[in-house]
């Protein structure tokens, strides 16, 4: 299983290999590298594809502390440094952004391009922290398999959940949030939820090409955040994915796809 060891957790990654301009694909909070399956399959034929886990999720080491977002930010930057050693496209979806966003205003030598999906420099509105803290508890009562049809209902907008032809995609993604382990993804929740929001000046430093999509009924960043977010950055485009979620890359991946081409090339 291919890792690599940052500053206090080993991480789990993959690695399309090749020599072709590198992305660094993150994933969104309690999800892993499989979130972007259809993104790698289309770029990995011109592009070197790297997508890894963060701490405590997926097939990364569950570590005691570091799930904040800054710490978060360095564990990517480590990443670049060690597999690549020069920028790359970074892609970072929800929790995968919050770290995105902090990696290229610090770290912009490490970012040539940089796409935010379904994410805000805000931190988590106080009407939303009950509502997760109780799913968390009640995640710790009755475990992750009975509180994972209401997680779907929060990753995912209705057309994808509502479509007949998707059911087999539906059930293995819900199974795949329910092998997400119970601590990892408590630990990580946590991270999210109190996070520190990326403020005004600190955005105004990110230089590089920046794309934020944003899926059109995500109801958890909904999209005015998003595209509050994209009006801070200087030069940021923002694109709204009809009929897509809080999860747009497996809701709608070819207009994603589209999407990041463009900024590609």
């Amino acid at each position: 299983m291919p890792e690599l060891q940052v500053d206090g957790a080993r991480l789990y990654f993959e690695d399309s290999g090749g020599s072709g301009p590198a992305i660094v694909f993150a994933h969104g909070l309690l999800w892993s590298t499989a979130m972007w399956r259809f993104q790698v399959a289309a770029f990995r034929d011109r592009y070197r594809c790297i997508a890894f886990d963060f701490r405590g999720q997926g097939k990364s080491e569950v570590t005691a502390s570091g799930y904040d977002m800054e710490t978060l930010a360095l564990d990517a930057a480590q990443l670049i440094e060690k597999l690549v050693g020069g920028p790359v496209h970074f892609a970072g979806l929800s929790m995968g952004g919050f770290a995105g966003m902090r990696l290229a205003a610090r770290r912009p030598e490490l970012v040539k391009t940089l796409a935010l999906l379904d994410t805000a420099a805000d931190p988590e509105p106080p009407l939303n922290r009950p509502k997760y803290a109780a799913l968390g508890l009640l995640t710790r009562l009755l475990g992750t398999a009975r509180l994972s049809g209401e997680v779907m209902k929060v990753m995912f907008a209705k057309p994808f959940l509502q479509d007949p032809a998707r059911a087999q995609l539906r059930a293995q993604l819900q199974q795949e949030l329910i092998g997400n382990g119970l601590t990892g993804s408590l630990r990580a929740t946590k991270g999210v939820m109190q996070r520190r929001p990326v403020d005004k000046a600190e955005l105004s430093r990110i230089r590089c090409p920046t794309l934020v999509i944003s899926g059109a009924e995500d109801a958890a960043i909904v999209p005015s955040r998003s595209r509050r977010l994209a009006e801070q950055i200087p030069g940021a485009r923002f694109v709204s994915i009809p009929r897509a979620g809080h999860t747009a890359t497996l809701e709608e991946p070819e207009a994603v796809n589209a999407a990041l081409r463009e900024l590609w090339g």
